[in-house]
């Protein structure tokens, strides 16, 4: 008896260990996470895609979705994301993550979903694979922001499709905007980041620069 309770505690144990450890690291010390950049969500094939790869760069972060009426803002993400990637080559971007949550509006693949944006919005800017947003499945970098920056009145919960978080150059979650709030009216927001950012010394091109010094 007493070896049948031993057996099964210890396979419950290495069924536990072997779950835990084969999870993406950063869906494991989401309590030990402080920065944006600690998380690694999956990119659009399911590879684990590290966000300490953007560090350095301020990030605005969007829900999207395929079939959905504010999916036409897929047309001014782009525009965003190409006017302030000419100012700042190496210290912006925009990251998508599509979610089916609301209505049912991204029901198709990871593949579809890439074919979509890039057919009839010219989408460059990267859409990583398809997470939830809210609930218990949400994705840990999700639970992060809402908790970090609170939408009105307080409440953390993701309302819509294509809300959008801005991310600091050291990784913390500074602004907060509704769907309704359409991307061409982030630019001066954006801008003003990353101009507090190059003040601080934080961004990406100027650590490139930092390192090269050292070495020279």
């Amino acid at each position: 008896m007493f070896s049948r309770v031993a057996h099964s505690a210890i396979s419950l144990r290495s069924t536990f260990t072997t779950s835990y450890f084969s999870q993406p690291r950063l869906f494991r010390n989401m309590s030990s996470a402080t920065s944006f950049y600690d998380f690694e969500p999956v990119d659009k094939k399911g590879a684990p895609f590290p966000l300490a790869s953007l560090s350095g760069k301020v990030v605005l972060v969007v829900n999207t979705a395929s079939k959905c009426g504010f999916t036409p803002q897929f047309e001014g993400l782009e525009k965003l994301y190409q006017n302030l990637k000419g100012k700042y080559p190496e210290d912006f971007t925009i990251i998508g993550f599509p979610c089916n949550q609301f209505g049912n509006q991204d029901p198709g693949s990871d593949d579809e979903i890439q074919s979509f944006c890039q057919i009839n919005y010219g989408v460059s800017f990267p859409v990583l694979g398809k997470l939830d947003v809210n609930g218990d499945n949400a994705a840990p970098v999700w639970t992060f922001m809402k908790e970090q920056q609170p939408g009105l009145m307080g409440l953390k919960r993701v309302k819509w499709n294509f809300e959008k978080f801005l991310i600091s150059a050291d990784g913390k979650v500074v602004s907060r905007w509704a769907t309704v709030t359409k991307p061409e009216g982030l630019e001066d927001s954006i801008v003003k980041e990353i101009e507090k950012a190059q003040k601080a010394g934080t961004l990406a091109s100027q650590q490139g620069g930092a390192e090269q010094a050292k070495l020279s």
